[in-house]
């Protein structure tokens, strides 16, 4: 009889230890279905310069229309395909999305050439309300006069990785779908932020605009950058 005592005790420990494997794995799939205004910050920098620079490229905010949670849809699709995966990944590892890899999937494009496309989204929270305020105004996306406080070396990366090219000797910005009084609060902060000299260039159709990074300014440039761009991005600013 008392030679059954260890191994009850092992069996009442192993049911202990799947009791609470299976009351956490409830925890974290309640957790996961909260709602949004239960969800919120704080979010530190390097969260932001994620996202703000992802807004400086292709990202968009998503306001629910009650108001009650906000969240960021980042697509990218081609060659940048490997960028988002990236980016993903810097978003889940954070817990601000889910796990699961975006689904690519693939478009016609120009000459039948067929195209990869990828996509995901953050969770929302009411936390992320006050960046959709700062950043839309009447649904258009502006570039907020405080871009300089989130415009970090992150930040910038990211922007570039999504919006540069290079361009002889110097680095384009795609900037065509802001205003031109957002370029110059952009130009500004990239001076007063990395003392980097840019201009704004007319470019297309009229009231379109890019912001060229001179050649005087490549190089250093490419130090503040090189660290947080993957290989595949990288050829933008060698």
């Amino acid at each position: 009889m008392y030679e059954l005592v260890p191994q009850m005790y092992s069996l009442y420990l192993n049911l202990f230890i799947l009791l609470i494997r299976l009351i956490s794995k409830e925890v974290a799939s309640k957790v996961r279905r909260l709602k949004c205004i239960y969800k919120v910050g704080p979010h530190n920098i390097d969260v932001l310069s994620l996202i703000f620079g992802s807004l400086l490229g292709e990202a968009q905010v998503e306001k629910e229309i009650s108001g009650a949670g906000t969240r960021i849809s980042f697509c990218q699709e081609g060659l940048h395909v490997k960028y988002i995966l990236f980016l993903h990944k810097m978003f889940s590892d954070l817990g601000y999305c889910n796990p699961k890899l975006p689904v690519i999937t693939t478009r016609l494009g120009g000459k039948g050439k067929t195209l990869k496309i990828a996509r995901f989204s953050t969770w929302t929270y009411t936390s992320f309300n006050w960046i959709h305020d700062l950043w839309y105004e009447n649904r258009i996306k502006r570039v907020p006069e405080c871009i300089d406080k989130y415009l970090t070396p992150l930040a910038l990366a990211i922007w570039i990785s999504e919006k540069g090219s290079k361009v002889g000797k110097g680095l384009n910005i795609s900037t065509n779908s802001f205003a031109y009084n957002d370029c110059l609060i952009l130009v500004k902060a990239l001076k007063d932020n990395f003392n980097l000299n840019a201009s704004i260039r007319l470019v297309g159709a009229k009231d379109q605009y890019d912001i060229y990074i001179s050649q005087e300014s490549l190089e250093d440039l490419r130090k503040i950058v090189y660290p947080y761009m993957i290989p595949e991005i990288k050829h933008k600013i060698i």
